[in-house]
């Protein structure tokens, strides 16, 4: 009686088209094209993604300050650009780097950065942070529902827990309806996870910088190692992998990942 009654439920889901907001009712993942996927470019992550991103879904790194997220971003994007495609990365914080960008290989002719007013008052002023979030929402959904852009990220790393934690969760259900069956990796970068979706990807980051130099005026920062553990709230991909990365001053970002390992 219980089968019957789930079976009936899970079919008037599939005919509203709701069934893909249930995680038990996904199919396992099966080795598809690349076209499937957005590729970060690092050969060990990509192996652990299965590809890379995954198209059409809403993926998020997580991880604290210092864990390497700024330098995936950059990455990520570089690859975007690197294939002809256009990436976009909605920067409420106003924290991305122009040099840093240009040291990842990211071809500029093909990025739209959307710049916010910073952070300087965010931290003593909540409405401030509550509005910021608010106009970066709907800056990323004019641009996913622009459509054309391979690769979208939206940077809400630098913002207050409590903002973020007041983000309803049917914001990123609106988020992933309007990316669902479209070519847009779309990236959530945050301190914790957020949206959680049930097609998209969890990496989360742990970073151990590395140093140079004895002394403190002398040490300069010689690249970051990366601890990347991939969640997938259906299942379907699940692993771990280490990155390191040099200094850009030291060697061009393009080619600065070293894949260590990955465990599936």
């Amino acid at each position: 009686m219980a089968k019957e009654a789930l079976a009936v439920l899970e079919s008037a889901l599939r005919v509203r088209k709701l069934d893909r907001t249930l995680t038990t009712a996904l199919p396992p993942l099966q080795h598809t094209d690349g076209s499937s996927t957005s590729a970060t470019d690092l050969a060990a992550l990509d192996a652990c993604l299965r590809g890379g991103l995954p198209r059409g879904q809403l993926s998020e790194i997580a991880g604290a300050r210092s864990s390497g997220r700024m330098t995936l971003l950059l990455q990520m994007a570089a690859a975007a650009s690197r294939r002809g495609e256009i990436a976009a990365v909605v920067d409420p914080a106003d924290r991305l780097d122009v040099a840093s960008l240009v040291a990842a290989g990211v071809d500029l002719d093909r990025l739209l950065w959307i710049r916010g007013e910073g952070t300087a008052s965010i931290p003593t002023a909540a409405s401030c942070a509550d509005r910021a979030i608010e106009r970066a929402l709907k800056a990323l959904n004019l641009v996913l529902q622009a459509g054309g852009f391979g690769f979208v990220a939206l940077d809400l790393a630098d913002m207050p827990p409590r903002a973020l934690n007041s983000i309803p969760h049917t914001t990123w259900l609106r988020v992933q309806r309007t990316i669902e069956g479209t070519d847009t990796a779309c990236l959530l970068v945050a301190a914790q996870p957020l949206a959680r979706s049930a097609g998209g990807l969890t990496l989360s980051l742990d970073g151990r910088t590395r140093w140079t130099g004895d002394a403190d005026r002398s040490r300069l920062v010689a690249g970051i190692d990366m601890s990347v553990r991939v969640v997938s709230p259906r299942r379907r991909v699940d692993g771990e992998t280490t990155l390191k990365a040099q200094s850009p001053s030291s060697k061009a970002q393009h080619n600065a990942f070293v894949g260590l390992g990955a465990q599936y």
